[in-house]
């Protein structure tokens, strides 16, 4: 299967917000990583490698003190799986072996607080979109274009995305500047 994420374009946005500064600290450097819980470790590996093109970095099991105090939990142990991607902060999985919960409800909705998507640039949302949906992924709409009465970009940019689902239903985005 072609790796979706290899079409995924490398684009540097221009600041989207002119005239806004960095916070007086400067302390963020960039996004390291995203982590995501997950209930089924190998389905969500073979998605987000297989279908989305991320490389699989690391695969290592966490236990004991560190994590028990990093957490604020007891009895913790689990999964973790890296995934980098071609550019950019990676991505990583973690199922909890101990201790366990319940999914949240909802969290596939947009409108819920919290974190609610990853958003992935592309270069050809058509195509990749489409590639998606041949793999079984299940978008939410159509793409779409935001209006520029909405928002404008960096050099008369114009952005269209699409939101899909990840085998566990986390929210994800296609974007795309052009």
């Amino acid at each position: 299967m072609a790796h979706i994420f290899a079409k995924m374009c490398v684009l540097t946005i221009p600041n989207r917000n002119p005239g806004t500064t960095r916070g007086q600290l400067n302390m963020i450097e960039a996004i390291d990583h995203v982590n995501l819980v997950v209930t089924d470790l190998q389905v969500m590996t073979q998605f987000y490698a297989e279908v989305l093109g991320f490389a699989v970095s690391k695969r290592v099991a966490i236990s004991g003190p560190w994590v028990e105090k990093v957490t604020g939990t007891s009895g913790v142990e689990a999964k973790v799986v890296y995934l980098d991607p071609p550019q950019g902060p990676r991505i990583e999985l973690i199922q909890y072996l101990s201790p366990s919960a319940a999914r949240p409800t909802a969290l596939d909705k947009p409108y819920v607080p919290g974190i609610r998507h990853i958003a992935f640039r592309v270069s050809d949302i058509d195509q990749v979109a489409g590639d998606l949906e041949a793999s079984g992924a299940r978008l939410v709409s159509p793409v779409q274009q935001v209006p520029d009465s909405q928002a404008t970009y960096s050099g008369g940019a114009r952005k269209r995305l699409v939101y899909f689902l990840d085998p566990e239903e986390n929210l994800l985005e296609l974007c795309e500047y052009r």
